[in-house]
This record gives C-alpha cells, sequence and structure tokens, in this order.
C-alpha cells in the first residue's frame, strides 16, 4: 500500500468510526466529511470506492442494524425506535426499513407474520418449480423435484409468514418468462431480503446478459471485494429465487461449472437452452 492509499484508509476507518458512534445524531455529508478534511465530493467518492458504498447508504445500514436490536431484543415501539435511531418520526424508519430491508419495521418486529405469500407449483422447460410472490414482487423461486420438501424449504425462508396456495398476477408474468418474451427479465419485480452483501452479489447477478457466462471472481472484482470469491460462492449458493436471478451463468474460472443448488444436469441445460435462445435471436 503506497503511502497516499495508507491516508486514504485511515480517513475512511476515521469516518466509519464517526458515523457509527454518531448515528443518532444522523450527520449528513458535510459533516463527517469535515471531520476527515475532505471536501463533500471528494469524501464521497473516496468512500464509495472503499467502503464499497456511498456514506448515505452505511448510515442508513448503521441504523437499521441498531433498531433491529431495538425491536427483536427489547421489543421496543415504533416510535421509541425512531427516536433512539436519531429519526425525526415514525415515517422515516419505515422508509428506511422499505428501502434495505423489504419489509415494513412492524413486518420485522412481528416476525414477518403479517407477510402474505402466494404460492403455487407449474412446469418449466427444466423440470417442476415453485414461485411464490408477497404483494411487492417475487420473494421465491425454486425447482420442486418434491413437492411437499420445496414447500418446506420455502417455509424455512419466511418462518412466521402468512402462506395461500393460489396463483396470482405476478407468478404468471414471471412464468411468462420460459415461454413468452425472455428478453423482458428485467421488468420482473423481485422482492428480497438478505445481508448488504448478498443483495450486492444478487444484483450483480442479474446484469449478466443472458447466454453469456461470468466467474465467482468477476462477480467478486464487480463489487469491489476482489477476494471474496468464497464468499461470493456462498452468496450465490443463497439465491432465494432460482433462474430470475441467474446464478446458473456463474461458473468456475478454469472453465468447470461448479455446483448449483438444483443440480449440474439442470444448470447445463439451462445454460444450453439460454445460449440456443441467444443464437436465434441473432439469426
Amino acid at each position: 500500500m503506497t503511502e497516499q492509499e495508507n491516508i486514504n484508509y485511515n480517513r475512511i476507518a476515521e469516518a466509519i468510526d464517526y458515523i457509527k458512534a454518531n448515528f443518532k445524531k444522523q450527520p449528513n455529508l458535510d459533516e463527517v466529511a469535515e471531520k476527515v478534511h475532505l471536501s463533500p465530493f471528494h469524501f464521497q467518492r473516496l468512500f464509495s470506492e472503499w467502503a464499497g458504498t456511498s456514506p448515505k447508504k452505511f448510515l442508513q445500514y448503521t441504523t437499521v442494524e441498531y433498531a433491529k436490536t431495538l425491536l427483536k431484543d427489547n421489543q421496543a415501539t415504533l416510535f421509541d425506535t425512531a427516536y433512539e435511531t436519531g429519526l425525526s418520526g415514525t415515517g422515516r424508519l419505515h422508509d428506511l426499513f422499505i428501502n434495505i430491508e423489504g419489509m415494513t419495521p412492524a413486518e420485522y418486529k412481528n416476525g414477518g407474520k403479517n407477510l402474505g405469500i402466494n404460492y403455487s407449483f407449474a412446469e418449466s422447460p427444466f423440470g417442476h418449480i415453485i414461485v411464490a410472490p408477497t404483494d411487492k414482487g417475487i420473494c421465491y423461486m425454486a425447482f420442486a423435484d418434491n413437492e411437499t420438501l420445496a414447500f418446506s424449504t420455502m417455509q424455512n425462508h419466511f418462518p412466521n409468514a402468512h402462506f395461500r396456495q393460489m396463483v396470482d398476477l405476478i407468478q404468471q408474468n414471471a412464468l411468462y418468462i420460459f415461454t413468452h418474451d425472455w428478453t423482458k427479465l428485467n421488468q420482473i419485480k423481485l422482492h428480497l431480503k438478505g445481508t448488504d452483501f448478498q443483495l450486492k452479489v444478487w444484483q450483480t447477478l442479474l446484469k449478466i446478459p443472458l447466454g453469456q457466462l461470468t466467474t465467482y471472481g468477476a462477480i467478486a472484482a464487480k463489487i469491489e471485494k476482489p477476494n471474496a470469491s468464497r464468499a461470493v460462492g456462498t452468496a450465490i449458493g443463497s439465491n432465494p429465487v432460482a433462474f430470475l436471478i441467474p446464478c446458473h451463468r456463474v461458473i468456475q474460472s478454469t472453465g468447470i461449472l461448479g455446483g448449483y443448488m438444483w443440480g449440474n444436469t439442470r444448470k447445463t441445460a439451462i445454460i444450453g437452452w439460454e445460449g440456443i435462445k441467444t443464437h436465434s435471436e441473432v439469426i
């Protein structure tokens, strides 16, 4: 590490410590930048390069993590939680939870028991699947060789949610990808919950063009964590939405397909199907 890189690292470390120690005051960009003797513009760019997220997002993550502790461990009210985290009211707490956690503070406080999830089973070119949305978008999709086991696995992801076996429009739109216009994959709404790292990995997977492949190392580099290939692999293995979040497009740097939650035979079939689709489109 060069002398300048060391200086930059220390500045960002100081900024992170300051945000963690003062998040209840909800410091703005100018305040934190001033603490590390940088202009707001320079600080914003430098922080994003070193921390992998913006100062504002980091403050939001820190605030939500503390709020989650209050709601879960201390059973605080939403009003008290908003006050204790330095937010101006329950409205801001609500918006922050929706943005970061994909659920309301009340849903988190209640362990997701107010979360309604519809689900159904359907056929795909690669076998039986289970597909499940909330009213916000697809939250779970998996190949279901055994329906009972598939439902049980889904329940483990959302242990306190209310499930209804029924077909809705969100499911139908998602399933059209297999039989209709697969080029509109990015128009399907997803409702995801995961750690910041997992969400970054899944968002990066969504950017892999159909018919193309990448590696675990390339994904790690994309999220600015070049030494985190193993952690990337773990996040990919935790993908809750098969096919729509294309974890099947990630292979080892040696060219070996690597693992796949639903079997390498299925992974090979999906890759081949996508290759034929993109090739026929060019022709």
